[in-house]
């Protein structure tokens, strides 16, 4: 592509800061940005970003039909809510406009083994406007193609274990809340860890009528398998609440979680497989004290293992570079609703974006 990519932002939040910067830095265009928040619309995005005005005004997201059509963005990036039920309005008129679509949302990263009807409702309106929607982040790389990457150099797996922290603080309140962050144990029970405690066949009826609310590792477990070429014979997942021993102020929440309430969960999901390996991942999101940070760490048990730990990874800054760096697989991509599985390997971006694509 000879021209700069155009870019709308949907959601101009925390994540927004990086993802616009790092795609005008990697040569593309913010022609749009979108958000619901009346302190921030009119805005400038320069203030977002913290740099000098862009001259793009953030404009209500209720326009968000009547102005891509407009100006015809290339792509939007889309960084607000963790579920795709959250989502599904706005990808809806995004692909009506016939814009690609890339989201920071943990449940579009592989969304057809947790609302298999919705994704196959965005599925089709992303094929018949000749667009592609994909969901990608900290988990591509760090939940999805370094697992692949150490299992490809494996001879024998028998179970990939992984476990992953993060700070509720830097992702929005969508996802602190999404985490039970603030409850008393009492409501954590009622309104998250209840969603747990049911058959698998009851399971698969939320599952089917869109009312399932599945942690990240569902999703993931889901692209891992489908990375490697495995195939599921059951998927369960806990979720069990985290707590401190001292109160702990929230700014995101705007709140003081007091000693003993849910600072947010961890959410354990199992899946087994036809071929007999098993995925146990937990991810573990929570509003941080003073000493914690995050992890991410998994093992490949089989012939040999393999333990691979990272600590301190700088989370939202990596959710964003991937977004940024992904633009171009998507624009390339096939179109529908595309897991990153089914895409190239990530690669660095060297050159501007336009220059990684192919199609005109």
């Amino acid at each position: 592509m000879e021209r700069k990519i155009r870019v709308a932002q949907i959601g101009c939040g925390k994540m927004a800061k990086y993802t616009m910067r790092y795609a005008l830095e990697k040569g593309a265009e913010v022609v749009l940005a979108f958000d619901v928040n009346e302190e921030i619309i009119g805005s400038d995005i320069g203030s977002i970003m913290e740099t000098s005005n862009k001259n793009v005004i953030v404009e209500d997201i209720a326009a968000l039909e009547k102005r891509l059509l407009e100006v015809k963005p290339d792509i939007a990036i889309v960084t607000t809510m963790s579920l795709l039920n959250d989502l599904g309005d706005v990808l809806r008129i995004v692909a009506k406009c016939h814009v690609n679509a890339i989201t920071t949302c943990e449940e579009a990263f592989f969304a057809s083994n947790s609302n298999p009807t919705l994704f196959k409702e965005l599925d089709s309106l992303a094929k018949a406007g000749g667009i592609t929607i994909t969901g990608c982040g900290y988990q591509d790389i760090f939940w999805g193609s370094l697992i692949s990457n150490l299992a490809s150099s494996t001879h024998k797996i028998t179970k990939i274990k992984g476990s992953s922290s993060y700070n509720v603080e830097d992702y929005g309140i969508a996802l602190a809340r999404a985490h039970g962050a603030g409850l008393t144990l009492e409501e954590f029970e009622r309104d998250v860890a209840s969603n747990d405690k049911m058959s698998e066949e009851e399971r698969q009826k939320l599952i089917e009528t869109r009312a399932f609310a599945p942690s990240y590792m569902w999703n993931v477990a889901g692209w891992l398998i489908d990375k490697l070429g495995l195939h599921l014979t059951s998927i369960n997942q806990k979720c069990v609440p985290q707590t401190n021993n001292e109160d702990i102020e929230s700014s995101t929440l705007d709140m003081i979680v007091k000693a003993g309430y849910a600072t947010g969960m961890s959410a354990v999901v199992t899946a087994t497989t036809k071929e007999g390996i098993t995925i146990e991942a937990e991810c573990i999101g929570k509003v941080y004290n003073s000493e914690e940070f995050d992890v991410n760490a998994w093992t490949i048990e089989g012939e040999p293992n393999t333990t691979m730990i990272i600590n301190k990874p700088c989370t939202v800054e990596l959710t964003c570079a991937d977004i940024v760096n992904r633009i171009p697989d998507v624009i390339d991509s096939r179109s529908g609703f595309v897991s990153t599985s089914e895409m190239p390997e990530l690669k660095y971006r060297v050159l501007p974006l336009n220059e990684y694509i192919e199609k005109e």
